[in-house]
């Protein structure tokens, strides 16, 4: 094969005969040339016709490009990175202008109008690119849910795609287990609760997995939503799975469903929740005592509002199968405090105290505060 070299010492030789020489003649240079380099026929073609155009393919220069993020705009974005969790691109890109906003109310940023101009139209694929350097990787936690088969014939089976989410104030439930890499003795628990409708979220620490620390966990729970509870949906645990806690839904006359054995997709919403809320931010340690167990409520003391108002997120809103494909639209990422706000079926009332609570809030001490804790919690399990 030849080398590049070669090859413009023969084009050079043999343009000037192939550009004097008659069609006939052409064409047995033609054929020569291309026996030579290897190059396909038409190519060849403008090889020899035009010296400029070879000249430019021979040297082989390549197109750079001035990067248009980087310096203040890198680092800035990474800053509002931290402070929101560490959140995806897709779901931080068109929350960015209301971060922007809160971090500049709160005095946690300052930026001159060139940064804050690029901010303002960077791309979610540009984003993903400047923080690639300081993205993480997840780890996996053991599970823990042991079959309940008191009750399972009364209370009824739900599936991803039969239970309504046009409402607020139905709920699926799950535990979360801060048992390190062994399920043996007693360690602490994390109750996730999410709202299908507005991906309203509430964590609450356990110190044990008992019929009565679920149950009373949940009527706390529902004292801090912002909209009544009308229904409940969890795994065959059972800690769910049991008399108590299905006679307190008979009483309260909240809906109580379950969803089916081993179909994890049917408690999705929750299940997503568990990693990016509980896993994301306390971590897969092993905790046992209630000096862990005060430090964790603390924390999700601050993560409860944390999450609700600083934390947007998808709502599949269309699903098509075309073929063997099946195509998914979302609506733009909103928290669930924006959601709750576009309802109208949330009271007034409940509104007024939300966006009074909202003003009040800064998000960036917010992330302070979980962190410091979160750290002392890791501390004490060392």
């Amino acid at each position: 094969m030849m080398s590049l070299k070669s090859k413009r010492e023969l084009v050079e030789t043999v343009r000037p005969r192939y550009l004097k020489a008659s069609k006939p003649e052409k064409q047995k240079i033609l054929d020569e040339f291309i026996c030579a380099t290897g190059y396909h026929r038409k190519y060849a073609i403008r090889v020899l016709k035009n010296q400029k155009q070879v000249q430019n393919h021979l040297k082989r220069k390549t197109k750079t490009y001035k990067p248009v993020y980087a310096g203040e705009v890198v680092q800035v974005l990474e800053q509002i990175w931290e402070i929101y969790g560490q959140i995806c691109s897709k779901r931080l890109q068109p929350f960015l202008p209301e971060a922007l906003r809160t971090l500049e109310r709160c005095q946690e940023i300052e930026l001159s109008k060139d940064t804050k101009d690029l901010l303002l139209k960077i791309s979610s694929a540009s984003m993903d690119r400047c923080l690639r350097p300081v993205r993480v990787q997840p780890r996996q936690g053991l599970s823990t849910t042991k079959p309940g088969s008191l009750l399972k014939q009364q209370i009824a089976v739900r599936t991803f795609t039969a239970w309504s989410d046009e409402q607020p104030g139905f709920m699926e439930i799950d535990l979360v287990a801060h048992c390190g890499s062994t399920t043996e003795g007693q360690y602490l628990n994390t109750l996730t609760c999410t709202d299908v409708c507005t991906g309203w979220t509430d964590v609450t620490g356990l110190l044990h997995r008992s019929q009565e620390t679920v149950c009373h966990a949940l009527h706390l729970m529902r004292q801090r939503l912002p909209f009544p509870l009308l229904g409940m949906d969890s795994d065959n645990g059972s800690e769910f799975i049991n008399e108590l806690l299905y006679n307190y839904c008979l009483t309260e006359k909240v809906t109580f469903t379950r969803s089916r054995p081993y179909q994890k997709n049917d408690q999705a919403h929750v299940e997503q929740k568990n990693w990016s809320v509980v896993r994301h931010t306390v971590g897969y340690d092993r905790w046992e005592t209630e000096q862990e167990l005060a430090l964790l409520e603390s924390i999700y003391d601050d993560l409860r509002l944390y999450i609700n108002f600083f934390q947007p997120s998808f709502k599949l809103i269309a699903k098509e199968r075309v073929g063997n494909k099946t195509l998914k639209r979302y609506d733009p990422a909103k928290t669930p405090y924006q959601r709750v706000l576009e309802r109208k079926d949330v009271s007034l009332e409940a509104k007024a105290r939300l966006m009074s609570l909202y003003l009040q809030l800064n998000p960036a001490e917010l992330r302070r505060r979980i962190d410091r804790q979160t750290a002392k919690l890791w501390k004490i399990s060392r």
